[in-house]
């Protein structure tokens, strides 16, 4: 007996851009250690495994990295989504709900965008010690203008756009930061998009991320404040790129964005 695994593209409408995820739908729950396993083998930085809940409309979802389950995860949601429309194990027009780490998350289909349902997360201690703010001005290699943390991340801003492509961050020192990743951003130089975005996670596993989701529930806040508008478009700007469409709404935000599957495989192993 085999598993299929679909690897799928996700905050792109193209092949080998975006934010690849692996997705396993599973028959039933499987065991901690062999979904690590199986994550640490597609080494992306996610892997989705979900299950239906008790035969009913919901799914279980959890988010691995190569290194660590994580709480909160957007281009590996999206792409369980797509990959449940895609393969019919959803109707085209259903909701796709998933019971997570953080609660109910849903998914919609919007023609061809797909539109999550996530938890904002804000800002909730601003950085001040001029220490701290060497510090990490040393480990991204970069100037800092403003840095919070929220209780995922650290947001870091910088003066433009080109400042945050250019960063070469010391990932020894990222990885001592005591955070999931630092989220480095700034206003976008293209008036196409409102702010981009980098995102460093080595202390999961993943030195920078090509495009993550969850970090836009913080950057996606920010820059709503400062920008006066709850409808923003966001660009990440690592070398794959990507564009997350956000709206706040409250305590919600909701991230918008397209995907596509690359790749489809059987894994010779039967979850434990």
């Amino acid at each position: 007996m085999s598993t299929t695994i679909i690897q799928v593209d996700s905050f792109t409408n193209r092949p080998f851009a975006g934010n690849p995820a692996a997705v396993c739908v599973l028959d039933a729950p499987a065991s901690d250690g062999w979904m690590q396993r199986v994550a640490s083998e597609m080494n992306l930085s996610e892997t989705a495994f979900l299950h239906r809940v008790d035969g009913g409309p919901r799914y279980r979802l959890r988010w691995f990295t190569p290194a660590v389950e994580v709480d909160l995860c957007g281009h590996a949601t999206l792409a369980a989504a797509h990959v449940l429309w895609r393969e019919g194990h959803l109707d085209a027009d259903s909701i796709a709900e998933f019971e997570t780490r953080s609660g109910l998350l849903t998914a919609r289909r919007r023609d061809d965008w797909i539109e999550l349902d996530f938890p904002a997360e804000p800002i909730e201690t601003v950085i001040v010690d001029p220490q701290d703010l060497d510090r990490i001005a040393s480990a991204i290699g970069g100037p800092v203008l403003f840095a919070g943390r929220n209780r995922f991340d650290l947001l870091v801003e910088l003066p433009d756009e080109a400042a945050v492509v250019g960063l070469r961050p010391d990932f020894g020192k990222v990885k001592a930061i005591l955070a999931r990743g630092v989220i480095a951003t700034s206003r976008s130089a293209d008036p196409a998009f409102d702010f981009v975005s980098r995102f460093f996670a080595p202390r999961v596993g993943v030195d920078e991320d090509p495009v993550c989701g969850s970090a836009h529930c913080c950057s996606g806040p920010f820059w709503a404040s400062r920008l006066g508008r709850s409808e923003l478009t966001a660009h990440q700007v690592s070398a794959r790129g990507g564009v997350i469409k956000v709206r706040m709404s409250g305590s919600r935000v909701a991230l918008i964005g397209q995907a596509t599957t690359v790749l489809r495989c059987e894994l010779l192993s039967d979850p434990e």
